[in-house]
């Protein structure tokens, strides 16, 4: 399969918030350019994107999966919904005997012993670590533990229902599993390589944090009664963020395999993830201390390539911070990337094979509109793009 890239670059406006917090509760930054920038994490970025596509029911959640320490349990729902008949307690040793024989570790918590000994309930193992398994792994498993239901820990002892086992749940990845790629330190063979990179966001201009002193009052103090029931502070930022990501086309497509659906071409699961990530990393915000800022904010422009060459960010066009003088960074951040995307594909770039689309909102943003076809809305971005990768699939390799 020949190589298709894309890359969804965003410059996004947030005001006073802090969006992804260090170790000390202030917003995370980080020195670019010789100045202090704003930043946010790929990780944060990373899971607002994926929790995006559930939120906003982007994707069925046959198509997803879910990352958990307690998949224990949610493998016994999954094996009572198949044989109601089972007990809870049955229902847990086989998901806990069908997890172990997958070769993933298992304990039962200290927290969840201690509170079985007042309860006299039988405690639910959990995984060692987080395990991101896809829904339709899931249902496998279920199906598999149910068939050994009469004698869980023979079964799993069999070498021809262990393989089955592994195989089900090291096949048919779901999309944020193909995305984001799955990592098992001590069960190496169920390793993923992520298809997308997210870069941390950092800001175009340099940014000192500020903190914020609050007072909180009791409701029920009378007059005689003053001074706060509580104060603090709390650290934020404002910055207008350079956000990148990278997709590779042709991974996501080999680790999906041939589909999804069974009653569906090898291309469609590939169209509809690509749609579902980039309308989520547009769309998505991180929501660290949400409630206190509501930094709601969406991107002021976008700009998409498709391309066969090699991945390509644009944050060098911010190496030398962007000033703001005249109040405001967006204008000249939008300016920079102006001139400098098409420096840059002129050096490098691959014109016959390189397809841009930019999104884009007020006249702040109006020189970015030369740099490729200009899309209206966000769902028009989404099914453009959409459509190209589909017919760069259906090309002869």
């Amino acid at each position: 399969m020949n190589r298709i890239f894309l890359d969804v670059h965003a410059l996004q406006t947030v005001p006073p918030s802090n969006i992804n917090r260090d170790d000390t509760g202030a917003p995370k930054t980080a020195v670019y350019g010789g100045v202090s920038r704003a930043r946010v994490s790929s990780q944060a970025w990373k899971r607002a994107t994926r929790t995006y596509f559930a939120d906003e029911r982007l994707l069925d959640p046959s198509e997803l999966g879910v990352r958990t320490k307690k998949v224990v349990e949610l493998l016994a729902d999954k094996i009572t919904a198949l044989d109601a008949s089972l007990s809870r307690d049955t229902a847990l040793t086989l998901a806990d005997e069908t997890i172990k024989a997958a070769g993933l570790k298992t304990e039962v918590p200290k927290r969840k012993a201690d509170a079985a000994k007042d309860s006299e309930a039988t405690p639910a193992p959990e995984a060692k670590y987080l395990v991101f398994l896809s829904a339709r792994q899931l249902d496998g498993l279920a199906r598999l533990a149910v068939e050994g239901a009469p004698d869980i820990k023979a079964f799993c002892k069999d070498k021809a229902a262990k393989d089955r086992i592994k195989e089900i749940a090291d096949s048919r990845h779901s999309v944020d599993i193909a995305l984001f790629g799955r990592m098992v330190a001590d069960a190496a063979d169920y390793n993923v390589d992520a298809a997308v990179q997210v870069a941390h966001a950092i800001s175009v201009h340099r940014v000192e944090n500020e903190s914020d002193y609050y007072t909180a009052v009791d409701d029920k103090n009378t007059d005689d009664e003053t001074g706060a029931g509580m104060i603090g502070t709390v650290d934020f930022n404002s910055a207008t963020l350079y956000r990148y990501a990278a997709l590779g086309v042709h991974q996501l497509a080999a680790t999906l395999g041939e589909g999804l659906r069974e009653d569906e071409p090898r291309t469609e699961p590939v169209r509809r993830a690509v749609e579902a990530f980039v309308h989520s990393f547009v769309a998505s915000l991180p929501t660290g201390k949400i409630n206190t800022f509501g930094h709601h904010t969406l991107p002021d422009a976008v700009i998409v390539k498709l391309r066969t060459t090699r991945p390509v960010s644009y944050v060098a066009a911010f190496e030398e911070p962007v000033r703001g003088d005249q109040g405001g960074h967006v204008r000249e951040a939008s300016d920079r990337l102006a001139a400098f995307v098409p420096d840059i594909e002129r050096a490098y770039g691959d014109h016959e094979s390189t397809l841009t689309w930019v999104l884009r909102v007020g006249p702040n943003t109006l020189k970015l509109a030369d740099l490729g076809t200009e899309t209206d809305t966000l769902t028009d971005l989404v099914a453009a793009v959409g459509q190209a990768v589909a017919e760069r699939l259906e090309q002869p390799a």
